[in-house]
């Protein structure tokens, strides 16, 4: 990732304000980026929302906005697709990608292809861009899953058991990486809660796809980490300063 985002984070001073304006981050995903649950939307809880509340108790005096662009049910196609439009007017600092959950119901090439046009225009923007991997898809069909959404997550625990997700992910993840793209591995961080013996599925507030609102946090902390070089402690930096206008 470019500095320049970096530095201006990290110094997240008023200084920082007044010579760049606030910090602009558009996030380009799907329906776990547009913050559907199991039946609903939650727009609190989800993941980018939290990394906002996150750096602001960090750095006060750095306005972030948080510019959500993701839609429900969409594929990498769409934010291709829709980048002019949705993207690039925002002349965002940090664009965040996270597709994947949908695609796999397509080819390889018709996932990748959109994800690198993505990538590639971030890149001649000048727009720093973040891939991060979505969640695990479940491995089996649970005794709660909708009775309408029953043989789909019997094809989607077919996916993910065959291999097919982890071919996907891994293939997106080289693509980001020969573009110098920073990836923040959360699929990786799933993977290995599985191979520990974590019931991953249960980790899904659908039981197929979405993730509980309690999950959203290993994404926005892995964010955090990625941007900051550090693990998101809780507390405000030691920072003393008068708010108060004082007409100068």
């Amino acid at each position: 990732m470019a500095d320049f985002i970096l530095a201006r984070l990290a110094k997240g001073n008023s200084k920082t304000y007044e010579e760049h304006g606030p910090i602009n981050v558009v996030i380009c995903g799907d329906s776990v980026s547009h913050g559907a649950v199991n039946g609903f939307f939650d727009y609190h809880t989800l993941y980018h929302n939290r990394l906002r509340l996150m750096i602001q108790q960090k750095y006060h005096l750095l306005p972030v906005n948080m510019i959500n662009t993701a839609f429900s049910g969409m594929r990498a196609k769409y934010g291709d697709d829709h980048f002019d439009r949705d993207v690039a007017p925002h002349n965002p600092d940090l664009v965040i990608v996270c597709f994947g959950l949908n695609d796999i119901n397509v080819s390889l090439e018709d996932y990748l292809t959109p994800l690198c046009s993505i990538f590639d225009k971030c890149l001649a923007h000048s727009f720093d861009c973040i891939f991060m991997t979505p969640n695990m898809l479940n491995t089996y069909v649970a005794d709660e899953t909708a009775e309408g959404l029953r043989g789909y997550a019997k094809t989607t625990a077919g996916y993910q058991n065959s291999g097919r997700m982890d071919t996907y992910i891994s293939a997106a993840i080289e693509a980001a990486k020969e573009r110098g793209i920073p990836v923040c591995d959360c699929y990786g961080k799933w993977k290995a809660m599985a191979a520990e013996g974590v019931d991953t599925t249960a980790l899904l507030a659908n039981h197929i796809n979405h993730p509980t609102q309690e999950m959203h946090k290993l994404f926005a902390d892995s964010l955090y980490e990625l941007i900051f070089g550090e693990p998101y402690d809780g507390k405000p930096l030691d920072s003393h300063f008068n708010t108060m206008y004082q007409g100068k």
